[in-house]
């Protein structure tokens, strides 16, 4: 049986969208979905009757019972041919979910949870789940526009190829086009991450120009070859890099990256990039690990 999509549930505002999020996508791939609820979110209002960590206590059940049961009306609601299950499992969300994410085709979070701090942009879990993640994580955020294209963001890395892969297999799904967007600057020859153009750098612009030109072509055109229904648009930008990517979700149903670019620190499990898009994109967000 193909490996279900995944969704984290516990009751929130923010769940309950994601829930309608992953049921469509469940949809779109002919795939069951598990709504998966995490005994020991961090600010459960348990009630009275027994110790929080056993969910089997004396109005425990029902709090959780309830909560799966409104996630499982929208499931429905959203896509109604979807074969669901429910479980709910005793831990903190960030290990459960990071365990499921081992045998999912797609886990999916909301941006916030009902343990998140009031001034927190982005939940704990969903940048965990990211990072950490063992198969792509859908996070879902913003007002995406319905009949937006699929944005990926192109680093030309080899770690960026799952992200590739995953954006074109995207527009394939849901018969939409796919903007390829590479932003370069001059802060270094291969500067992913670099904060913009520095005034004092000399650089030959046309030659580098037309390097990241074709990094952008040879990332795509193997897979465009495999995906020949998918229309491309391929955008290369000069610019400061996750200002322009957040400003070009804005037209996006759904924008790719990959978890780390070709810039910042061997030991970093989420780059610079992939975090901003998470904090600040204007639609949902996928994080492909490679």
């Amino acid at each position: 049986m193909a490996n279900p999509v995944v969704v984290g549930v516990d009751g929130s505002p923010s769940s309950l969208r994601a829930v309608e999020v992953a049921a469509r996508e469940a949809g779109l791939r002919g795939v069951g979905l598990g709504l998966v609820h995490a005994f020991g979110w961090p600010s459960m209002h348990v009630p009275p009757g027994g110790p929080p960590w056993n969910p089997a206590a004396a109005g425990v059940r029902e709090l959780v019972d309830s909560t799966l049961i409104k996630a499982e009306q929208r499931a429905r609601r959203a896509t109604p041919q979807v074969e669901i299950t429910r479980e709910v499992s005793v831990g903190e969300p960030l290990m459960v979910l990071e365990i499921e994410s081992r045998t999912a085709t797609l886990v999916v979070v909301g941006s916030r949870g009902l343990g998140a701090f009031g001034s927190l942009l982005l939940g704990s879990t969903a940048v965990h789940l990211a990072a950490h993640g063992r198969c792509p994580v859908l996070v879902v955020r913003g007002r995406p526009d319905p009949n937006g294209p699929v944005l990926l963001a192109v680093d030309g890395s080899p770690a960026g190829e799952k992200a590739v892969e995953f954006a074109f297999a995207e527009a394939s799904l849901r018969g939409v086009d796919l903007v390829a967007l590479h932003v370069w600057n001059t802060w270094s020859e291969r500067a992913y991450e670099g904060p913009g153009d520095p005034l004092n750098v000399v650089v030959d612009i046309e030659r580098l120009r037309e390097e990241e030109q074709r990094l952008l072509d040879d990332t795509l055109s193997p897979w465009q070859e495999r995906h020949p229904g998918v229309t491309v648009r391929r955008r290369l930008v000069r610019s400061r890099v996750r200002p322009a990517l957040i400003e070009a979700s804005r037209e996006a149903q759904l924008v790719v990256a990959g978890a780390r670019g070709r810039g910042g620190f061997t030991g970093l499990l989420l780059g610079s990039v992939s975090q901003a898009l998470l904090h600040h994109a204007h639609c949902p967000v996928a994080v492909v690990r490679g």
